[in-house]
């Protein structure tokens, strides 16, 4: 998908998506539990990354890491992970998953932003994508961290540790696996 293309795209999906293709560099040396490829396509302005798991292309799951020592995963292939920045771009503010951090989070954007859903459609309208209800992409993230979300660990690789859990309750020790 040539997000670059389309300029209304790239500019929403960069504020309020967070999300720029020419950040592609995590932080620190991360690699997979599995031993599965990890490859950084993106990242945020607050030094987090996303990465493509596994081999193929833009239909691999995504795992998303922070600069804070959590990661998890947040679709299954490009177009969900697009679909779930334009729709609810402050997904990071619902770690519950719930409408009401979304719609909390939503009105501050809103304050902001009025124009944001006109911005939203437009980017959306020219990369093609059909975009879900906001409880739908909310469910769908629910459902792949804690899902197939749980077998994707990233390892901070200097020191063997696992990194947090994005969502939910964490764990600090050594990977043993």
């Amino acid at each position: 998908m040539a997000i670059t293309e389309h300029k209304d795209a790239a500019t929403f999906l960069a504020w309020p998506g967070d999300f720029e293709l020419d950040r592609s560099e995590h932080v620190e040396e991360v690699h997979l539990a599995s031993g599965a490829a990890l490859e950084g396509f993106a990242g945020d302005g607050s030094g987090g990354t996303f990465f493509f798991c596994g081999d193929g292309g833009e239909e691999r799951p995504v795992l998303y890491a922070d600069s804070e020592g959590s990661a998890g995963l947040v679709a299954i292939g490009l177009p969900e992970l697009l679909r779930l920045l334009l729709v609810v771009p402050w997904w990071r503010d619902c770690p519950g998953f719930t409408a009401e951090e979304s719609a909390e989070a939503a009105a501050e954007f809103l304050e902001d932003e009025p124009d944001l859903p006109e911005r939203r459609d437009r980017a959306a309208a020219a990369l093609g994508l059909t975009l879900p209800t906001e409880a739908e992409v909310l469910a769908r993230l629910r459902e792949v961290a804690t899902g197939p979300g749980k077998d994707y660990v990233l390892i901070f690789t200097p020191e063997n540790t696992a990194y947090e859990p994005l969502f939910g309750e964490g764990v600090d020790e050594t990977y043993t696996g």
